[in-house]
């Protein structure tokens, strides 16, 4: 049999494999995946950006690795994704931290030692090194290098958390140069993007990412990026008793179970995430950009936000949520791929999935449409209230609608500004009205009209005239009506009219 060598050139497909639509946040997170596995519950990244190349640090308190561990688990790639794999472990295909690492640099390192050994083993991929040697060649670094990343790594360290408790890693990876940083950037602009995009998005992504690990009560995962301690996001406070739930559905799937639940969030929410920390989105995202499905496995967040290809999103259906938990048996049948940045629902479960998300933004429109109908208070106040109340006057009892009638508040109170001008101009002419035909009414001077004390009856002016309403119809129809004395008018309301 003749057959012809077809070994890859190790730069040119290291350089493919990275290309598999990471972002900075999404392969920090992919690292964070081992390092959970790995049964850590303290992790540090720490980035020194104030020389170039910066350098990432990403250091935990797990298990840490032997040699022949390290050289196994620095392979391409280390597990099948075929393979058995615990309830606790994120990964899948034993590419996850060397296609993350790469996708953001030329050079990584990992030092590790087992849990209670003192000393580190160090292994390095180059693409530099691959580049010259042609060669698949990792370098294993010598004690001086090893020596000299773990000072490093100490000494930012104490920089950023000097006034946290002693920290003492197994596992640290070191990235060395941010290439899509230092490349594609202008000089200038790169410690500015690489802040920006640690500060508001990575913490952001994690905090999402990993909510149910940071919140565990009995054994809570701890984060920390530079001197920020990542705080836990759950887009599911089922705390908040205005969240509502629909009937979930569970279905086997595969050696494991698929579980869809649905959640409507409440409209006062379209409100309430427009003010900083509320409860239903993170800061930099909106109700719309975080409207769809959410699907977790093995209590780690794959995807969020979107339809996921079932539906489009849309501002009517922004209140909808729905959780979706697989475990990590089934994920092979649910083509996820290897950033977990992407799941193919596969063709038997579409029309669960269709139905379920017809059921859920069907509600959600609900909720969305009956945002302005409010509950009113049932308060003793309010139940005497009366449509109609009495004001005595020099010419008998004078009628008027009662803003504190339930139906006319809540009608004022879901009116914008220049809505509520027309309302109580609207209120004062049907007033008027009233008293005039029970011969009640009696003109009054137009500086005695609360309604004409600010510029907003000016701009209500101007508003009908622009819409095509005559001089002599706002003067009979609405002034008049409104039941003031047209000699009264100042000259600068005349002038309008004119």
């Amino acid at each position: 049999m003749n057959v012809i060598d077809a070994t890859p050139k190790a730069d040119f497909l290291i350089k493919s494999i990275a290309e598999q639509g990471y972002t900075l946040e999404a392969a920090i997170a992919d690292l964070i995946d081992n390092s959970v596995t790995a049964n850590s519950n303290v992790i540090q990244v720490l980035i020194d950006s104030d020389i170039e190349p910066f350098h990432l640090f990403l250091a935990d308190n797990g298990d840490g690795m032997s040699i022949d561990e390290l050289i196994h688990n620095m392979q391409f790639p280390s597990s099948s994704p075929e393979g058995e794999r615990t309830k606790l472990d994120l990964g899948r295909f034993g590419l996850g931290m060397k296609a993350a690492s790469f996708s953001q640099t030329r050079k990584f390192t990992v030092l590790s030692r087992k849990q209670g050994e003192e000393d580190y083993y160090g292994l390095t991929w180059d693409v530099d090194h691959l580049e010259k040697t042609k060669k698949w060649e990792i370098i294993v670094n010598n004690q001086a290098e090893i020596d000299q990343l773990v000072s490093e790594f100490n000494k930012l360290n104490n920089e950023f958390n000097s006034q946290v408790s002693e920290f003492s890693p197994n596992t640290i990876v070191i990235w060395s140069g941010l290439y899509k940083f230092e490349k594609y950037l202008k000089e200038h602009n790169r410690k500015k993007a690489l802040h920006r995009e640690i500060v508001q998005n990575t913490t952001e992504h994690l905090g999402i990412v990993f909510h149910r690990f940071l919140a565990n009560t009995e054994d809570p995962l701890t984060i920390r990026v530079n001197n920020s301690h990542i705080r836990s996001f759950n887009p599911f406070p089922e705390s908040k008793q205005s969240l509502r739930k629909i009937e979930f559905r569970q279905k086997d799937f595969g050696d494991d179970n698929i579980k869809l639940e649905g959640f409507i969030l409440p409209s006062s929410s379209i409100k309430e995430s427009q003010q900083p920390d509320n409860a239903w989105t993170t800061p930099n995202k909106s109700l719309l950009d975080m409207e769809g499905v959410y699907i977790y496995r093995a209590n780690r967040l794959i995807i969020y936000g979107g339809w996921n290809g079932l539906i489009r999103k849309a501002p009517r259906i922004q209140l909808a949520r729905l959780r979706v938990d697989i475990g990590n048996k089934a994920d092979h049948l649910l083509h996820l791929n290897v950033a977990k940045s992407q799941v193919m629902i596969p063709h038997d479960l579409i029309k669960a999935f269709k139905g379920y998300v017809e059921e859920l933004t069907a509600e959600a429109e609900k909720e969305f449409y009956n945002r302005g109908i409010k509950k009113f208070d049932h308060n003793s106040s309010n139940k005497e209230a009366k449509f109609l109340r009495k004001i005595h006057s020099n010419k008998g009892p004078l009628l008027e609608m009662n803003y504190e009638f339930p139906l006319l508040n809540d009608l004022v109170e879901s009116c914008d500004s220049k809505q509520k001008i027309q309302l109580n101009l609207l209120v004062r002419m049907i007033n008027t009205t009233i008293n005039k035909i029970r011969d009640t009414h009696e003109d009054v001077p137009f500086y005695k009209c609360e309604e004409t004390k600010s510029t907003n009856f000016v701009e209500a002016i101007l508003n009908l005239k622009k819409h095509g309403y005559s001089n002599e119809f706002i003067k009979k129809n609405i002034i008049n009506e409104l039941g003031i004395d047209l000699i009264t008018l100042p000259a600068y309301i005349l002038d309008i009219l004119e």
